[in-house]
């Protein structure tokens, strides 16, 4: 087992989730609440990432990550490395290609809310953030949840963009799932199959908690009605 690139995928995910929540929260809540010129068009480029090839997806990342770009080289010339085959350049990569696994679950949480609701949240007299706090939250909590649990599942068992941006640097940028890869490659099946399985029982129990949450909350619905 290696624990190194376990501990590594972790922090990624967790990294991940972390920085990604936020921004699927407003980006879900924009998207849901408002029409304006280019919607059609930002949901489009939000939802990319799904159709599109790790391996693409990857490439022009590493172009844009590398010392010849001017993110790439802006970077270098801060933090005296270069972004591509970095944990730093592995975390935006791993932003990017969850950003519709955040951001659609919100999206449709969001859209849930009936309109009178809100209305009568602003009527009140609360501010932005009490809306979000007592109305919001408690209507979105089961989107939020499975945001959470897609994104961290997803960024967890991520290969292609991974092994692109990031290469193969044991602590560093080798990840669980590049390290069941090359335990195969040099037929290490056991690493492998211990490795899968405690992947495996992750993301098993991620989505068993998604299921059992959301159950919960629909008895609790019915025996209120």
């Amino acid at each position: 087992m290696d624990w190194q690139a376990l501990l590594l995928s972790l922090k990624l995910s967790a990294w991940t989730l972390v920085l990604l929540l936020p921004v699927g929260l407003l980006t879900g809540r924009l998207i849901a609440w408002n029409r304006f010129r280019g919607h059609t068009l930002l949901q489009a480029l939000l939802a990319l990432p799904l159709v599109l090839p790790p391996t693409v997806l990857g490439f022009y990342l590493l172009l844009a990550f590398s010392g010849e770009s001017a993110l790439g080289s802006a970077y270098q010339s801060i933090a005296n490395q270069t972004l591509a085959f970095s944990f730093e350049g592995l975390l935006i990569a791993s932003i990017l290609f969850n950003i519709p696994f955040a951001v659609q679950p919100l999206q449709r949480a969001y859209e849930s809310i009936p309109a009178d609701v809100r209305d009568a949240a602003a009527c009140c007299g609360m501010s932005a953030w009490q809306q979000f706090r007592v109305v919001e939250l408690p209507l979105i909590w089961p989107g939020l949840l499975g945001a959470a649990v897609l994104v961290f599942a997803h960024t967890l068992g991520e290969f292609g963009v991974v092994l692109m941006v990031g290469g193969n640097i044991p602590g560093e940028t080798r990840t669980v799932a590049i390290s069941i890869y090359d335990s195969v490659q040099a037929f290490d099946n056991r690493s492998a199959a211990i490795m899968s399985g405690v992947l495996l029982l992750i993301s098993l129990a991620a989505i068993a908690l998604v299921f059992t949450i959301g159950n919960r909350q629909q008895g609790g619905y019915r025996d209120t009605h």
